[in-house]
């Protein structure tokens, strides 16, 4: 499967989701969509009043050249909060920085009240950072988090257990809120 094998050649193995949970999102929950073309493979799911991008992967041949910033502006059109998932930056791999300079350069928002700790499948805990756009100037990061707790909830979660025997990302126990 193109599409997949395509994420999973750029995505660190810990943040790739099973092939068959994938395909249960997408042909089983209404709020989660896939588009592909050859310039960009985007997943994200679409809530009443929010948006959540699991993957957005630019080709390389594309990169730079305004492809990204198009999806993102044609997803901001619809009006709703953006929440994404980006690793830390990490100054020796330049992707990291490449990836947080790109959605800052977008509008988007690091919610640096939120520590996002998950594990991987052999148990190893690894930190997502949680980026956000809002149509709504200051949105609190309070409401950013409940947003995120029902993408781990939706997404994340959505049949878990069946693909990978536990559920992966409890809101409880994968989101804190520093004061």
């Amino acid at each position: 499967m193109e599409w997949y094998e395509r994420l999973n050649d750029y995505f660190p193995e810990h943040e790739m989701k099973d092939i068959g949970q994938f395909h249960a999102l997408i042909e089983d929950k209404d709020v989660y969509h896939k588009e592909e073309t050859e310039d960009y493979l985007l997943l994200y799911a679409e809530f009443p009043t929010f948006l959540f991008i699991d993957y957005l992967l630019i080709h390389p041949d594309t990169r730079g050249k305004g492809v990204g910033t198009k999806v993102l502006t044609r997803l901001k059109e619809k009006g709703k909060t953006i929440l994404l998932e980006v690793e830390p930056v990490d100054r020796e791999d330049e992707d990291t920085v490449k990836r947080a300079k790109f959605y800052l350069k977008n509008g988007f928002v690091k919610a640096d009240r939120i520590q996002y700790r998950r594990e991987d499948h052999q148990g190893e805990t690894y930190e997502m950072k949680v980026y956000y756009w809002s149509p709504e100037k200051d949105e609190p990061q309070e409401r950013i988090l409940d947003k995120m707790a029902k993408a781990c909830e939706e997404i994340h979660n959505f049949r878990s257990h069946r693909f990978y025997g536990r559920e992966v990302a409890n809101p409880d126990e994968v989101l804190t809120l520093k004061q």
